[in-house]
């Protein structure tokens, strides 16, 4: 299975559609917080598969969030911390980076996903790949998102052109 992971879009609707036009053969996105605006839920929506968010802390007004989520029909809305499993790879992905490194420590995961920090990295904590896609909008540097092959347990960083 192929993901793509991406955080920190702070209304960069630029980005999100550039990042989506380059999502071919993607089967899910995990969005790590901190869309901002419910217009960028919305761009973000428009990709064809399942799409799964946690809240990030500049998401304010998650009532119309939430809205535009159930609207779009294709978005999961997993709070503040999501757990999943796709294709026997548990997968759980959070906003923030202390926690994230906790998740990753426990060992009871295959890839654990973070943000906020605007940093994208990769790193292997004992059996777990602990990721930071990096930040969409690009404000703080480059605009990056993270490319993971369940299969293979090999990802890329990405960066949106």
């Amino acid at each position: 299975m192929k993901l793509a992971l991406c955080s920190d879009s702070h209304d960069n609707l630029s980005a999100v559609g550039a990042m989506l036009a380059q999502l071919e053969g993607v089967d899910a996105i995990l969005f790590c917080g901190d869309f901002c605006a419910p217009f960028t839920l919305k761009a973000l929506s428009a990709f064809p598969g399942p799409l799964h968010v946690v809240w990030g802390n500049n998401d304010g007004d998650q009532w119309l969030l939430t809205e535009v989520a159930h609207q779009a029909g294709n978005v999961t809305l997993h709070g503040i911390f999501g757990e999943l499993e796709l294709d026997g790879f548990r997968v759980a992905f959070i906003h923030y980076p202390k926690v994230a490194r906790a998740l990753a420590r426990s060992g009871m995961y295959d890839l654990v996903c973070y943000g906020h920090d605007h940093t994208a990295h990769v790193e292997q904590v004992g059996t777990t790949l602990l990721v930071n896609p990096g930040e969409l909008m690009g404000r703080f540097g480059r605009s990056t998102y993270a490319l993971v092959d369940t299969e293979s347990r090999t990802v890329r960083i990405k960066d949106v052109v």
